[in-house]
């Protein structure tokens, strides 16, 4: 009985704060009015075709898999001494999602906006569940910018919708302001939306994961892989399992296919 008490109380608290957030929804078309402003592009960061050396900084946009429709974020940083990324760490990750490990602000964050998180969020620095990426290197001065470009917008997008604003509009408002084109649809799974920024701007997303399967469009099915040949002698392995999709704290609602709901 008393462990029930402190399920429903903190319930009740989290419920308490998402409803709180509602009133801060007017903070939403702020926001928006903000980047669309004259001064917002005026600050605009125009990328230099610099040397390669030059550009000894990185963005880099990125989408995850999940149990559900995955989520997309971007981390940031210096390349290391061999021109790579490297190992992520927490402090370079950057998005939008919903406050807390409970499934709770998740799941109301479907009907009204909830109070949201802009750091890393689980599996974000784990390479194994990464599905696309879009890379943007840049100079000293461009990373600058962009870098306080970043921490200004964390400070800046309170709430967490999975319509009116979610991931990959928050991820969007960054590309942009980098000079970049990105879907006028931020309703794509996340895979998707990353895939189809690097194809706007003349790139393509890398997959570093071939064996995570794509998310299929709600009401599409997935497309059955063609039958291998059958061996001469079949030889006995031990057959590596591919990576399983990252547990999120709840399962995602059905959604349709007019609007394929993203984190």
């Amino acid at each position: 009985m008393q462990a029930i008490k402190k399920i429903s109380f903190k319930n009740s608290f989290l419920a308490g704060l998402c409803m709180l957030a509602l009133s801060w929804g007017i903070s939403l078309s702020t926001a928006s009015a903000q980047e669309n402003s004259p001064e917002a592009k005026a600050t605009s960061v125009n990328l230099t075709p610099s040397k390669p050396a030059a550009k000894r900084y990185f963005v880099e946009f990125r989408s995850r898999s999940a149990l559900s429709y995955g989520h997309t974020f971007l981390v940031h940083g210096k390349l290391n001494a061999k021109g790579q990324v490297g190992q992520v760490t927490k402090e370079q990750v950057a998005g939008l999602h919903p406050f807390s490990e409970s499934s709770l602000p998740w799941m109301i964050g479907h009907l009204i906006p909830v109070i949201a998180e802009h750091g890393a969020s689980d599996g974000d620095t784990e390479d194994e569940y990464m599905t696309a990426g879009y890379r943007i290197l840049l100079n000293d001065e461009e990373y600058a910018k962009v870098l306080a470009y970043i921490r200004d917008h964390q400070k800046n997008s309170p709430l967490w919708h999975a319509v009116l604003y979610n991931c990959n509009a928050w991820v969007g408002d960054v590309a942009k302001f980098m000079g970049l084109k990105t879907p006028d649809n931020t309703m794509l799974y996340p895979e998707d939306y990353i895939s189809r920024m690097a194809s706007l701007n003349g790139a393509k997303a890398t997959r570093p994961n071939p064996q995570l399967p794509s998310a299929p469009l709600p009401g599409v099915a997935a497309s059955k892989p063609a039958a291998k040949p059958a061996a001469a002698k079949p030889v006995a392995a031990a057959v590596k399992p591919a990576a399983p999709a990252k547990p999120q704290t709840a399962a995602a609602p059905t959604a349709s296919a007019e609007t394929p709901a993203v984190r």
